[in-house]
């Protein structure tokens, strides 16, 4: 399996464009996939500079319904013109931070034809899945930290339904990608036992130095238990990571806009 990140919050490249936002580019059980799309087209810039082909992605996978992993979704129908997108049913519920600020996807892309709408398993190929782990009993709660969906006129608690995970089941390891992990790594990781774990543990508004240590401390023995490699970034927060990077050791490695990984 190939990974190269096409967009997270930082680089350590100036030729490449960093933003708030999360996109991934796989090559897999030979497929070619586009894992979200950033805040904006400039993933596919990004793409560019690395010498990757979007025109060329068979797959994309939307993670979840929030704007900083599907702003970039359009242009990507613009310059690919045969890959499926493939989005839980609920993405495109109206998604909101609070009440007022809209975090939620472009609408018109609900209903563009080459949008699949996934309910809570799919298999896509010889060692690919989707999944959204909905049915499964939460160890560990997670909060939503404000966020919410409006339903109707009522902004309810957000439970994130609409998040899903790509399994990979390649060379006899099994590689789970999410996106930020709402449901909450902790579960996640007890879910679906991966070897290898690529995306964000959404840790950012916790303070290691403050109220939130000793859940960080256990948080990190937790992720130990499990045998498995975990590369993070983007929603995890500069200050969570380096607090468990000093205690979890060479099992937790950063990504940044540019980072490549080949297992």
């Amino acid at each position: 399996m190939i990974l190269r990140v096409l967009m997270e919050n930082h680089t350590e490249n100036p030729s490449l464009i960093a933003e708030h936002g999360l996109s991934l580019y796989i090559e897999a059980c030979g497929k070619r996939i586009l894992f979200d799309a950033g805040q904006t087209k400039a993933f596919a810039e990004n793409a560019e500079k690395l010498g990757i082909d979007l025109s060329a992605v068979d797959l994309a996978i939307l993670s979840h319904g929030h704007y900083d992993h599907s702003g970039g979704l359009t242009h990507f129908l613009e310059i690919n013109r045969h890959a499926p997108v493939y989005m839980h049913r609920r993405a495109s519920e109206p998604h909101y931070n609070g009440t007022e600020k809209y975090i939620g996807i472009d609408p018109a892309l609900a209903h563009h034809p080459r949008i699949v709408c996934t309910d809570d398993t799919l298999t896509l190929g010889n060692g690919l899945k989707l999944c959204t782990c909905n049915a499964q009993i939460t160890d560990c709660p997670a909060s939503a930290r404000g966020m919410t969906v409006l339903r109707g006129e009522t902004h309810v608690q957000d439970s994130f339904e609409h998040e899903q995970y790509l399994i990979i089941e390649e060379n006899g390891r099994r590689i789970v990608i999410s996106g930020c992990s709402h449901k909450g790594i902790l579960n996640i990781v007890r879910w679906l036992t991966p070897d290898v774990l690529i995306g964000g543990f959404h840790f950012m508004k916790l303070d290691p130095e403050g109220a939130d240590r000793a859940y960080l401390e256990s948080a990190a023995a937790s992720l130990l238990a499990q045998d498995c490699t975990y590369y993070t970034g983007h929603c995890t927060g500069e200050a969570p990571y380096a607090f468990l990077k000093g205690l979890m050791g060479d099992h937790l490695q950063s990504i940044h806009t540019g980072t490549l990984i080949e297992l």
